[in-house]
């Protein structure tokens, strides 16, 4: 019967998985079983099997909060709430989390890897314990969106796909046109790239990039809503995921509704005037 792990031994091992991930975001060579045989001697007699599950868990918390996890542990599912607390622990004292190497992200191919939208291949998002609390406190989607280079190294994907497709289609005329809206007209317009399909029409994509996984959740803002419901024949959501290993992404037609949860996070507040005339009164 196994043991569970102590407090101790989770906030070990969860900041050696730190900093090898610091490591690999700064593409520094690293040695994981150099880091296993550092660590053994911390924890209370774990073997390597169990060292290295640990990880493959520290890995699925991570993938569920939108962080970037360690490329060669995969994640395993089954953790304790325990591990999700001593990452948290390690997010509390450690605000700034390892960056990527800049410049692997924004050497942008010219082709994006695409698919259908995680729902329609039947895949349901795995249940994640304990992690609503923790999820509101890291806020990754809002750490993303504030990520200017990121979010511009994901519009920029996006353009260079779109004009290799309509080349690709035969339609060098419909590429040389295709605009990057948001560097040219700023973010107003609801979406980020205009471009067209092969047949002439208009295709207006809103990019969203994260660093996370498919399932990470995004920011979208009252004004993109509202031009994809204005524009739905035109208007796609672009998902752009795991911006910084491996680019992939999957598009969404209006309504969105139909394909995601959408939460307020933020409210307009004003005084009451009535309240304000009744309190002065």
């Amino acid at each position: 019967m196994s043991r569970d792990w102590s407090q101790q031994e989770n906030d070990r091992i969860v900041a050696d998985y730190f900093a090898m991930l610091a490591h690999e975001m700064a593409g520094r060579a690293y040695s994981k079983t150099g880091h296993r045989r550092r660590l053994a001697p911390q924890l209370a007699n774990r073997s390597k099997g169990a060292i290295e599950f640990k990880h493959q868990n520290i890995s699925a918390v991570l993938q569920a909060l939108g962080v970037t996890r360690i490329n060669g542990y995969r994640p395993a599912q089954n953790y304790q709430q325990a591990l999700v607390e001593a990452v948290g622990r390690w997010l509390a004292r450690n605000p700034a989390l390892p960056e990527p190497a800049w410049q692997t992200c924004l050497d942008i191919p010219d082709r994006l890897e695409t698919g259908p939208p995680p729902t329609r291949r039947n895949r349901e998002p795995p249940t994640l314990k304990g992690m609503l609390g923790l999820a509101h406190t890291v806020d990754m989607a809002g750490r993303d969106e504030r990520n200017r280079a990121l979010g511009q190294a994901g519009e920029k994907l996006a353009l260079a796909h779109e004009r290799a497709v309509l080349r690709d289609a035969g339609r060098g005329d419909l590429a040389d046109r295709v605009r990057w809206v948001s560097q040219l007209e700023g973010d107003g317009a609801g979406y980020d790239i205009a471009s067209f399909e092969p047949d002439g029409r208009n295709r207006l994509l809103e990019v969203k990039t994260t660093s996370g996984w498919e399932y990470a959740p995004f920011h979208i803002t009252r004004n993109e809503l509202a031009v994809s419901r204005q524009q739905q024949d035109e208007w796609r959501l672009l998902r752009i995921w795991d911006a910084l290993r491996r680019p992939r992404a999957y598009e969404l037609a209006p309504p969105l509704e139909a394909h995601i949860l959408l939460t307020p996070t933020t409210f307009l507040a004003r005084l009451d005037g009535q309240q304000a005339h009744s309190a002065s009164a």
